[in-house]
């Protein structure tokens, strides 16, 4: 069974939950939640904390009883304070801007990328560091978003230009320029030592 699972989710002080038949509803300072339990789940609420549990007689639950778990508890996080993915934009003339329920990049291609912000984000872009910030209180939809805006224009390794995560290294390659003139630098200097 597992160990995540058995971990009771603790509610903070602003925040409240119910359960209405299948469904475990979270509301906080920043929004509110809804998730629907898979059948063989169970939830219940006791002292301050939402306990998930197997249902007698359902078999092979393991697996689902910690993510179900682990989906409540990023609901109940996620209405205390936002979730936060920042994806750095780099290259030339590589740039972005919000402009109200959409967001406008210029990713290197001979048309911009225009794509909408869902309902519930909020996104914003620093033009001085190529920065943009996803912010939201459902963890999947701002995960989900950000690896979609990243799939655009993953980072290429050459010259490192596109989308990554704030953090994310990316494994560099010499380009082949600098391959040759690496392989004809020590080519030259074997051909002096034979001639020696």
């Amino acid at each position: 069974m597992s160990r995540i699972g058995k971990k009771p989710v603790a509610l903070p002080e602003k925040v409240k939950a119910r359960i209405e038949g299948r469904k475990v509803l979270v509301e906080g300072p920043l929004g509110k939640l809804s998730f629907a339990l898979p059948e063989g789940i169970n939830a219940e609420i006791k002292d301050a904390s939402i306990n998930i549990s197997i249902a007698p007689g359902a078999a092979g639950k393991d697996a689902l009883f910690g993510t179900v778990r682990a989906r409540v508890n990023n609901m109940v996080s996620g209405v205390a304070r936002e979730f936060e993915k920042v994806l750095e934009i780099s290259g030339v003339g590589y740039k972005g801007a919000v402009e109200g329920t959409r967001v406008n990049m210029q990713l290197g291609f001979s048309h911009p990328v225009i794509m909408d912000i869902p309902q519930g984000i909020k996104m914003s872009f620093d033009p001085k560091q190529a920065v943009l910030t996803i912010k939201g209180i459902d963890r999947e939809i701002v995960g989900n978003l950000a690896a979609q805006i990243r799939r655009i224009k993953p980072c290429e390794p050459y010259k490192g230009s596109g989308i990554k995560y704030h953090g994310e290294h990316i494994i560099r390659k010499a380009g082949k320029t600098a391959a040759g003139a690496s392989a004809g630098a020590i080519a030259g200097a074997g051909g002096g030592a034979a001639k020696k």
